[in-house]
């Protein structure tokens, strides 16, 4: 019996935000990784409920996780865990006097709450359960106080089910712990894109643009680079965590603030209207190195050695922002110069493309150990796992879906650096086992459905 509640009282449950589901195990498992310690995630994990029970090594490690996490609301010291409140009201009555004096004594001011998932707890089955914890569960000897600023808050948790099916009477579980301190959902609002200077068509949501920097490992001081920068949302969310940014983007117009503005109500871009100007809204100026107007394909405009730290992209899928690069049909050796007064010709980059030379480039200039971290658009019905490219100086970490519609998705690859490159040429150590754009791109598959490959027509037959 005393190994296992020593057992228990390692745990803690964390309540997730309902969106991002595929994204919650990468996102804390990242985090655990930046502070340098393990997490523990039990085989039973439904990603239908809200609720996680992990092991953490201390109190500490509970509120290192939630300083970064977005996809976490809040975390507790758990208690005791049941089917039933029968089960949990006898589990919590032989918890030890050693845990539970230190936050139940007269000096102590508390308050209970009881929040629930998919049903509505009316007021008087809520005021019934705490008086039945503080009457007859534990000795609750401190003042009670409904106030935020109360010593400790307790919650009872329930849960009934996946969301958008019918509840029963009764939870098929209920939790109850020590509630320690909330995630860092505050910042989607803070960074939500309507309020920032300067966006535009393929600008990231906030949430998912500190997800990535998560999942990028991305510390203080870390140098980070996007070579599809764009108007910058990933790196924004990189320099919230402490980096020094610098990007790349072909598109001239867009990193100077001229041409056609993608804001409702205003017709041309402002001059302000740059990513520095983003940074300098949210007191961030300082991490902004540089932005180049540069072709993400042309590698050797860069210094040959390990400069970032982290590797961020969401490069265009060719809906809203074309595929290009710097080139022509004539692939001739002056494809790629410029001049003063000329504009270089462009030509289609295809989807493999633009992943190979991000991996190739990667290869070269991530220090080891550093994350790459990207966006890769995929048909569902034809998707598999072969589809991801490897490369030999590189682990694959996490490969996390984003539904967009019944036909389409995104997956977010991260990747670990895990040895040098040996040399200049990298193309030896790419592997593609199938290439998922081969017989029909990604823009072909997302304006006309009825374009499929031929394996998904063989198997309609």
């Amino acid at each position: 019996m005393v190994t296992k509640i020593k057992m228990e009282h390692s745990n803690f449950l964390l309540r997730f935000a309902h969106e991002h589901l595929n994204f919650r195990i990468p996102e804390i498992l990242s985090i655990a990784g930046i502070f340098g310690f393990n997490i523990n995630i039990g085989e039973e994990y439904d990603i239908k409920s809200p609720y996680l029970v992990v092991e953490l090594p201390s109190e500490l490690c509970a509120r290192q996780l939630m300083s970064r996490a977005v996809t976490v609301r809040s975390a507790y010291e758990l208690w005791a865990e049941d089917v039933s409140y029968h089960g949990l009201f006898e589990k919590l009555r032989c918890l030890p006097r050693s845990l539970t004096d230190r936050f139940t004594n007269a000096n102590a001011s508390y308050r209970v709450l009881v929040d629930s998932f998919n049903k509505q707890i009316c007021l008087h089955d809520r005021i019934a359960r705490v008086e039945t914890l503080l009457t007859d569960v534990l000795p609750f000897n401190g003042r009670m106080d409904l106030s935020a600023t109360c010593d400790n808050t307790f919650c009872f948790m329930e849960y009934y089910g996946p969301q958008g099916t019918v509840p029963s009477d009764n939870p098929s579980m209920v939790f109850f712990g020590r509630w320690l301190v909330d995630g860092q959902r505050e910042m989607v609002s803070k960074y939500q894109l309507q309020r920032r200077n300067f966006i535009g068509n393929t600008s990231m949501d906030p949430m998912l643009s500190m997800i990535i920097s998560n999942m990028a490992s991305v510390k203080d001081s870390d140098l980070v680079f996007d070579p599809f920068v764009g108007t910058g949302s990933l790196l924004v969310a990189c320099a919230h965590h402490g980096a020094y940014i610098v990007g790349t983007d072909i598109d001239y117009n867009l990193l100077l603030g001229i041409g056609k503005s993608s804001r409702a109500g205003q017709k041309w871009r402002k001059k302000d209207e740059t990513i520095f100007n983003n940074l300098q809204q949210y007191g961030l100026g300082c991490r902004y190195i540089d932005i180049l107007v540069a072709d993400a394909s042309q590698s050797h405009i860069w210094r040959p050695q390990m400069l970032f730290d982290a590797i961020v992209a969401d490069p265009p899928y060719g809906i809203r922002e074309p595929t290009q690069k710097l080139g022509s049909r004539k692939e001739t050796s002056s494809s790629s110069s410029s001049c003063d007064g000329h504009i270089p010709a462009k030509t289609a980059y295809s989807m493999t493309e633009i992943i190979f030379d991000l991996l190739h480039f990667a290869a070269k200039y991530l220090t080891v150990n550093g994350h790459l971290v990207y966006w890769i658009p995929v048909h569902r019905e034809d998707y598999k796992p072969s589809n991801i490219p490897q490369h030999e100086c590189f682990e694959l970490i996490a490969n996390s879906e984003q539904i967009l519609n019944s036909r389409i998705s995104r997956r977010l690859i991260t990747m670990k650096k895990v040895k040098q490159l040996d040399g200049e040429e990298n193309g030896d150590l790419l592997h593609l086992e199938d290439d998922h754009y081969a017989e029909v791109s990604f823009r072909d598959r997302y304006f006309r459905p009825q374009f499929k490959s031929k394996r998904s027509a063989s198997s309609d037959l």
